[in-house]
């Protein structure tokens, strides 16, 4: 049978690479990391982030920004740019046909943060009335619905830091049923706070390297954890018959997905790897896929000494070493359930300029991983067949294949 592929015809990225696709194409494929010392993170034990840089809301002539929080004004600017990508006028569209999708491990976390604080500092009279409406999980993909005027299935999951990826994958299979014929899907997080900064330092899951520059460093024998980011990435998808009728070229194809639960630990991924095993087979299976097939996996390569492992012997044993490996982390540090929908981005602009990026600051490939990652300098290759991988706390993974 021959897969589904749900067209990605608009693509829209806010992420400490930048803003805007041609900014953070240009910043991955440089290599160039975005880690730096963050001043407002100076009371924690861990002070390196990766910002959006330069971002003011009024900037961008987003209405209503004070009434969002961070990581839904993210997706509204996103969601802006995917849908002038594609060449999509809200006006112009049967908004019952257009669903919304966007998922987030986090959600409107500073939100929530500050107003506890108000609580604890200044009472329950001067908690502010747009808590929830700013602060829930759910808030970004119903201000995108409300903002276009998308009247179909309007959906938030939330798969930690796969949660961009079930966005998708989700919207994908929209398509598939007939649900909707255009689907604005993708994830978004804003979660360098006091909180979850503190929680992660206390998990030991974050870089304390002196070096802010080279503290994001995947599948290298020095790595000590990851840098939290921020950020939003979302895909217009549409079906291939419903872009051709438009006249619209896709930027690539999702043509499989898959997902699984480690069942084993709500941090650390299975030792051997099973649920990344079984999330990456059914994906192939749905593309109608042989491992050998895939040219490029973007990895979900956290930095961190168990991922990176674990996920390197799946990717050899599923894959094969021919498969060319990135992990664009090096760059922008972890966005978490943002992060998923930034990769499947850049995995599909891959696919598009058939130019691998390289894994920024990997200098020493840790001994064993037995994986072909691309580093030092982009790599120029016809990929025709990609993955991108993300794996998220509480063992749920999700897996994507990319096409031509």
């Amino acid at each position: 049978m021959t897969p589904f592929g749900a067209a990605v015809t608009g693509i829209g990225l806010v992420t400490p690479a930048g803003i805007g696709v041609p900014d953070n194409w240009a910043r991955v494929v440089a290599g160039e990391t975005a880690a730096a010392v963050d001043p407002a993170l100076a009371d924690l034990p861990v002070r390196i982030s990766c910002r959006v840089p330069d971002f003011e809301p009024r900037d961008h002539g987003l209405r209503g920004a004070r009434q969002w929080d961070r990581y839904t004004t993210f997706t509204m600017l996103a969601a802006t740019e995917a849908l002038a990508h594609a060449q999509l006028d809200p006006e112009d569209w049967d908004g019952t046909r257009v669903a919304v999708v966007l998922g987030s491990g986090a959600g409107g976390t500073l939100t929530l943060e500050e107003q506890h604080r108000t609580l604890l500092a200044d009472g329950p009279g001067d908690v502010s009335p747009q808590t929830l409406p700013m602060g829930l999980l759910n808030m970004a993909a119903g201000q995108v619905a409300i903002g276009f005027g998308a009247r179909g299935p309007c959906l938030a999951p939330c798969t930690a830091c796969a949660s961009g990826a079930s966005a998708i994958a989700i919207g994908r299979d929209l398509l598939r049923l007939g649900a909707a014929d255009i689907v604005i899907a993708g994830g978004s997080e804003a979660p360098i706070s006091p909180l979850y900064v503190s929680s992660f330092a206390r998990m030991r899951a974050l870089s304390r390297h002196p070096d802010p520059a080279t503290a994001s460093r995947p599948f290298d024998s020095a790595r000590d954890g990851f840098v939290l980011g921020e950020g939003a990435g979302v895909l217009v998808l549409e079906s291939e018959e419903h872009a051709l009728a438009r006249g619209v070229t896709p930027v690539a194809k999702v043509v499989g997905h898959g997902a699984s639960a480690d069942a084993h630990h709500v941090t650390q991924p299975h030792p051997e790897g099973l649920g990344a095993r079984l999330a990456l087979s059914a994906a192939l299976a749905d593309a109608g896929v042989a491992g050998r097939e895939v040219r490029h996996v973007n990895a979900h390569g956290t930095s961190t000494v168990a991922n990176d492992r674990t996920e390197s012997a799946v990717i050899r044993d599923l894959l094969g070493s021919d498969a060319q490996v990135t992990s664009t982390k090096g760059v922008t540090g972890h966005l978490l359930g943002a992060g998923a929908a930034v990769e499947a981005a850049y995995t599909a602009l891959t696919v598009r300029h058939g130019l691998i990026p390289p894994t920024a600051n990997l200098t020493d490939l840790e001994p064993g991983l037995d994986v072909d990652v691309v580093h030092k300098a982009p790599r120029p290759s016809v990929v025709d067949i990609a993955v991108s991988n993300s794996f998220g706390f509480g063992g749920q993974n999700v897996c994507l294949v990319i096409a031509a």
